[in-house]
């Protein structure tokens, strides 16, 4: 057990102090967590949504290419649904082709701070998205492509834009680009902003200010709070009590630059109606097995939105996922268990994910050594093991009814020894929370269960 200093190195004492004190406060200035359940459904009943399957022959503004046939805008912009070849030459699927999301302009997911009565508070919006299972979910004050808040669909202004432009002061306390899905976005990243301001903040319909202990209690509920917050809260410098690590800081980013460079990825875009082993019809791009996902079209219509009416695509799973960090005490020091993962989507080969992160039903076919590392190991676990289970939604911009159970599993030394499989590493929550101060390092699935860490809605 190593008990030199850890990635977690305090630079900001203020900070992270005043980011437990926000963590600790279960009751906000402006409303309690009751409260907000009540203003919160309101803000669902008030507004008028709706979300209706169309087929792709009346998407308005969005069309086939006639010479690739790739799904995209007429304008050129927000994004276009493409082929990709991969070849990782290990694993039971060591090929592949499949449709993925081209977005290569990078928004913004913005959550703007503010102290009240001592206490930093998040201003935080009731956002209607097409994909959501529930419509309506606990979205960062701004979240907006730069097709969006540059108003190429010609609608409404972005409320509270300018505290992430520079146009208001505001102070950073957080800002990294950080990665999408790698599985579905073809290098995607976002700018995950976290700024605080001492101004008067006018409240605008749809938004409320809770404090960071108030967001975990929500965490701990299903469908409530939506991926793009998850992954600004994760990036938050939160201090981790912590007196060593099992691996140095040194060894963990020697193993981590050492994965990188042992998987050979090749991955190639490709037409879309090139793609072998998916089928296009008119109403949806499936795949042969009806396996991974199916490519959709909506139209969608919300009175709150900037723009009121619109029809796109949407990426549809074809079952729940289950998203899970393996944990146990070594060395008295509460450790989680990373698996170095390959995504097609990555620009580097790998980013850190959970110990688990599968659709459970497209390895049922698998067994022996076959089977995903403690897959069985998380399916099976009691509810004495279960220190935190959830369901949360994906990116409900992108993707419909993308839903995952979200897992934190305890496990003995037997079931997840020290020394673990290849590809696979034990590190301290503040590593893994250092970590996140930078891009390419920890996926988005990884930063929705640090979400929980850093909120406290979950004490390892």
């Amino acid at each position: 057990m190593s008990t030199t200093a850890t990635l977690s190195a305090r630079e900001d004492v203020g900070l992270p102090a005043r980011l437990a004190r926000s963590a600790a406060a279960g009751a906000g200035s402006g409303m309690s967590v009751d409260d907000f359940t009540g203003w919160f459904a309101h803000r669902s009943l008030v507004n008028r949504f709706r979300v209706e399957r169309i087929p792709f022959a009346d998407l308005e503004s969005w069309s086939f290419h006639p010479a690739t046939g790739n799904l995209v805008h007429d304008t050129g912009r927000f994004f276009s649904v493409e082929g990709l070849h991969v070849t990782v030459g290990e694993g039971p699927f060591p090929e592949w082709q499949q449709p993925i999301i081209n977005q290569p302009e990078v928004g913004i997911l913005g959550i703007l701070a503010k102290e009240f009565d001592g206490v930093l508070h998040f201003l935080m919006q009731a956002k209607m998205e097409p994909g959501n299972a529930n419509l309506v979910q606990l979205s960062p004050t701004v979240q907006a492509t730069r097709s969006n808040y540059t108003k190429v669909h010609k609608g409404a202004d972005v409320k509270y834009l300018e505290y992430f432009t520079g146009a208001a002061g505001a102070t950073v306390l957080a800002d990294v680009l950080q990665s999408e899905h790698g599985a579905w976005f073809y290098r995607k990243f976002n700018r995950n902003v976290i700024v605080e301001t001492t101004e008067d903040v006018v409240l605008q319909d749809d938004f409320c200010w809770l404090t960071l202990g108030q967001i975990g209690e929500l965490l701990r509920r299903d469908d409530v709070v939506n991926m793009d917050s998850r992954t600004v809260l994760a990036c938050l410098p939160v201090p981790f009590e912590e007196t060593g690590a099992l691996h140095t800081d040194a060894e963990l980013l020697s193993w981590y630059a050492a994965e990188r460079s042992r998987h050979s990825v090749d991955v190639r875009r490709i037409p879309l109606h090139g793609v072998s082993g998916w089928r296009r019809g008119g109403q949806s791009i499936d795949h042969e097995r009806d396996w991974y996902f199916r490519v959709v079209a909506v139209r969608a219509q919300a009175s709150n939105r900037e723009v009121g009416s619109w029809t796109q695509p949407l990426f549809e799973p074809r079952g729940q996922g289950v998203i899970a960090f393996v944990t146990r005490k070594i060395g008295g020091v509460p450790h989680l268990l990373a698996h170095a993962r390959v995504e097609a989507g990555f620009i580097d080969s790998i980013e850190l994910s959970p110990t688990v992160q599968y659709t459970p039903r497209h390895y049922a076919h698998l067994t022996g050594d076959a089977r995903p590392p403690f897959l069985d190991l998380v399916l099976g676990a009691g509810p004495d093991r279960i220190r935190y289970e959830a369901v949360h939604s994906e990116e409900g911009g992108r993707f419909l009814n993308a839903q995952a159970r979200y897992l934190i599993v305890e496990a003995d030394e037997t079931e997840a020894p020290d020394e673990p499989p290849p590809g696979y590493r034990w590190l301290t929550a503040g590593q893994l929370n250092t970590l996140l101060r930078y891009g390419r390092y920890v996926n988005v699935q990884a930063r929705t269960l640090m979400a929980l860490l850093t909120s406290h809605a979950v004490e390892l």
